[in-house]
């Protein structure tokens, strides 16, 4: 099974010191990977520098075995389009409305569709994920979970075949979070590839496939859900390391 996405010896710093120090980690395409950890070991950056929003101090970053930062324009155009980040924050853009946000990344993308062809496609993932308010508001009149939902929907506009999640189900209800889940298994039956920072044992367990453990800036397991999960000490170092 090939590499879809590939850290080598990763370093990377911001202001409040050094944040991750000398990560290497495989992401192999087709599979659902946890990044999971105690608050400020790094999962967010980890997920960040993967997806090529983030330039690591050192080391180097591959999608399909070609350095992210190395890409011409219209290879980074291709990834883009493939690849689809929700952040925790939601990240909408303030100073447009609901509408104005989705349709942005189809008209990147795909310049040639028409009008009425953006709309249709924005009220699909609209209504996938649950939404069905006004489009014409600013994100500032929505609540938390409702602007997740919409950077939710952002994310599926494109038909992304590989995911960056997260935290994407937090400030959700249960039904909103089963939804995003129920739409990340079917991405995952037609063969994505999904990265996922989460704090939810339940998630986790019922998708990953692989677990990856980041503290205090390293990977300290990287192994199956399985082996992880049925290993008594590494299933409660998770639990503790978590809980943190």
């Amino acid at each position: 099974m090939a590499n879809i996405i590939e850290l080598k010896k990763v370093d990377f710093s911001a202001s409040e010191g050094k944040i991750l120090q000398n990560v290497s980690i495989e992401f192999k395409e087709g599979i659902t990977t946890a990044i999971v950890g105690p608050s400020g070991g790094g999962k967010s950056t980890v997920l960040k520098i993967s997806a090529g929003l983030l330039v690591p101090d050192k080391g180097e970053v591959f999608y399909k075995e070609k350095k992210i930062n190395a890409m011409n324009r219209n290879e980074n155009l291709d990834f883009r389009c493939k690849s689809a980040f929700v952040f925790q924050d939601s990240a909408l853009w303030a100073n447009q409305n609901l509408y104005q946000i989705l349709e942005l990344p189809l008209r990147i993308h795909y310049p040639d569709m028409n009008r009425k062809e953006r709309a249709g496609r924005i009220r699909e993932v609209t209504s996938e994920v649950g939404y069905r308010k006004n489009l014409d508001i600013r994100p500032s009149r929505l609540s938390m979970g409702e602007q997740k939902l919409i950077a939710f929907a952002r994310a599926m506009l494109c038909k992304p075949e590989l995911l960056f999640l997260d935290e994407w189900t937090e400030s959700l209800d249960e039904t909103s979070a089963d939804r995003l889940v129920n739409i990340v298994k079917r991405k995952q039956k037609n063969g994505a590839t999904i990265m996922f920072v989460c704090h939810d044992m339940r998630i986790i367990k019922d998708i990953a496939d692989y677990v990856v453990i980041i503290a205090d800036g390293t990977v300290a397991f990287h192994e199956t859900k399985e082996h992880i999960v049925n290993d008594p000490e590494l299933s409660n170092y998770l639990r503790m390391g978590m809980a943190l």
